[in-house]
């Protein structure tokens, strides 16, 4: 058993020595450092910036930061629009029709 363990240390040492060179090698020589490039400008900057342009949710142009406020508020104050009976029945029934099959797959409606 000793043996064993030991050859498979000595065989597990080779091949991450030898791995470790082919990607020294691959890599040129280099130091490779998985770091953003230098321009990058941080997260933590970009957090604290000023959003002063938008763009509308309703049909996406761009917007100044006061008319987006305020398309915003039109929003949130304006009912949303109202279904007809007959759309509201139909929904209706569609999603009864949905549980059936689900409850009941072999009915053929």
């Amino acid at each position: 058993m000793g043996r064993v363990k030991a050859r498979k240390a000595i065989i597990f040492f080779v091949v991450s020595i030898s791995t470790s060179i082919l990607v020294w090698l691959i890599s040129g020589g280099r130091l490779l450092i998985a770091l953003p490039p230098r321009d990058d400008t941080p997260e933590e900057i970009l957090r604290t910036e000023i959003i002063i342009e938008a763009r509308s949710p309703v049909d996406g142009k761009s917007l100044t930061a006061s008319e987006y406020a305020e398309l915003l508020t039109q929003l949130q104050t304006s009912p949303p629009p109202k279904l007809t009976t007959k759309i509201r029945e139909q929904v209706f029934l569609l999603r009864i029709r949905k549980v059936l099959f689900q409850l009941f797959p072999f009915l053929n409606l």
